[in-house]
């Protein structure tokens, strides 16, 4: 079909699921209704790309943060923005604080409880405090937080504010408005401020973007975001325009070399913390990255780390952890590397969250779980579908290619399909059933052991490596970075791809 037979542009990455199995990019009206009722028909994602296009990922374990040291401000009115992704839950975490001694500093912090305090603590009291009921105990997605002190305004609910993903917050666990015209420790002359930690304690687990502070003014939410049209979700927007002030800063983190670079022309750079250019990375709230699922602790001894991409699973278990994203059509790849294990390992993919740690929840165990398992082949429900011990040989880095518009899957080792599989053209893949037969419709990346003498550390990299490569190549789609080339068609988990 030609254009000027009326044919609808559209994009070439349309599978139709006729012969020639990838669309031409013209398509007839009644082609494009069809492809749309089968969820074929690709949407304009709601997150813009490239407005910010990294974030800094902190490691509590590594006690990462940023400081420096703040000059005569204004102290009565401020305003602080952060996109932030958490990595676990049920610790105190502190995203910002302005801290002389332990009598006198200004928080922004996560309790235990994951609900924000934001407070003002001056000779030892609380002197102005707003802690939210709302908990944030989503490690799959980003937040938006947003605080404003402004002791100058006569309205005493006015003087102090959070914002989370736009909103206002109204509902709190404790709140203090301060008095007229309180004075903070932000802004405060030869005060530290501190990024991700409060006094060398509480350091922050998860990532952070476009993280702001306007010293001078206080802003609404849309200085930082808006609300997508489409989709009803807050994201961010540009920053343009805005006035920082003397101790303002916009940290960007795009220089992974000085992650502490303020972009607000104030100058204000921070100094950078046991963080390394590793820790700059592309999961931000213009494109969400997957990462294994903290929530799903099969086994509370189990260890995360590294933004979520890293898990060490306990020797005291036999079970499986799972990915935060879920796959319900397409062609996805991840690479997943281990160490510190045996030949008892297990790679591959699951229906569900793991419920229960005893010996016939291991994932090659599973119905629905299909496991690239270190004493032989590809395993599902107790039984080996594939290969051996020889074919396919000790895991080391597994490469995952899932095609879920052929339900089949297939495994790499160290970038050699195992198998004699090739997956850019579809064969040699071990069938497994499709997903949407499956009761929730998707599976999970999944990794696990299968012996309780195991303790196996299992990293991911779904397309945002928290390790050097000595390659980096993305998908077909221009995103992610892997040690070998994905297969032609197969993607990386992200939203960005998701969206397509």
């Amino acid at each position: 079909m030609r254009r000027s037979n009326g044919g609808i542009i559209g994009p070439d990455i349309v599978t139709t699921g006729g012969p020639t199995g990838a669309a031409s990019g013209v398509f007839k009206l009644g082609e494009v209704t069809d492809l749309i009722r089968q969820n074929k028909w690709p949407t304009v994602s709601p997150f813009p790309a490239n407005v910010t296009p990294n974030s800094c990922r902190f490691n509590t374990a590594s006690s990462d943060y940023l400081n420096r040291t703040q000059t005569a401000g204004n102290r009565k009115k401020w305003t602080w923005s952060a996109w932030v992704k958490k990595s676990s839950t049920d610790a105190n975490q502190s995203l910002c604080v302005a801290y002389q001694d332990s009598a006198n500093w200004t928080s922004i912090n996560f309790e235990s409880d994951d609900e924000l305090n934001f407070y003002e603590y001056q000779g030892a009291s609380v002197v102005g405090q707003k802690h939210i009921s709302m908990k944030a105990r989503d490690v799959n997605g980003w937040y938006h937080f947003m605080c404003i002190w402004d002791s100058e305004n006569s309205t005493a609910d006015d003087r102090m504010i959070i914002y989370v993903n736009g909103i206002r917050q109204t509902a709190f666990q404790a709140s203090t408005n301060p008095s007229i015209n309180t004075l903070t420790a932000m802004n405060r002359n030869s005060y530290p401020v501190r990024i991700g930690t409060n006094n060398s304690n509480n350091y922050f687990n998860g990532y952070m973007a476009e993280v702001v502070l306007i010293d001078g003014l206080a802003l609404t939410p849309t200085s930082f975001g808006e609300t997508n049209s489409d989709s009803g979700i807050w994201i961010p927007k540009t920053i343009t325009g805005l006035t920082f002030g003397t101790n303002g800063y916009y940290l960007k983190f795009a220089n992974s070399a000085a992650l502490g670079t303020d972009s607000s022309g104030e100058g204000n750079n921070f100094t950078v913390n046991n963080l390394t250019s590793l820790d700059q990375t592309t999961d931000s709230p213009s494109n969400n990255w997957c990462t294994w699922n903290f929530l799903d602790r099969y086994y509370t001894q189990a260890v995360f780390s590294d933004g979520n991409c890293t898990v060490q699973t306990p020797n005291a278990s036999e079970t499986y952890c799972t990915s935060t994203f879920k796959m319900s059509s397409g062609k996805w790849y991840a690479e997943i590397s281990t160490y510190d294990g045996s030949n008892r390992d297990n790679i591959g993919i699951v229906d569900s969250v793991a419920t229960a740690n005893n010996g016939s929840n291991n994932l090659y165990q599973k119905a629905k779980g299909y496991s690239y398992r270190g004493v032989g082949g590809v395993w599902n429900n107790d039984s080996q579908l594939s290969g051996t011990f020889a074919s396919y040989g000790s895991p080391n880095t597994i490469g995952v290619a899932v095609d879920l518009d052929n339900n089949l899957i297939y495994f790499s080792k160290d970038g050699v399909w195992q198998n004699s599989a090739d997956p850019s053209s579809g064969t040699g893949g071990v069938s497994i059933t499709a997903a949407a037969s499956l009761t929730e419709g998707s599976y999970f990346f999944a990794v696990g052991d299968e012996v309780t003498s195991d303790d196996t550390t299992y990293r991911a990299n779904f397309g945002n490596p928290a390790y050097a490569l000595t390659s980096a190549v993305a998908d077909g789609n221009g995103l992610g970075q892997f040690e070998y080339t994905p297969p032609t068609g197969f993607v990386s988990l992200c939203t960005n791809n998701l969206n397509l």
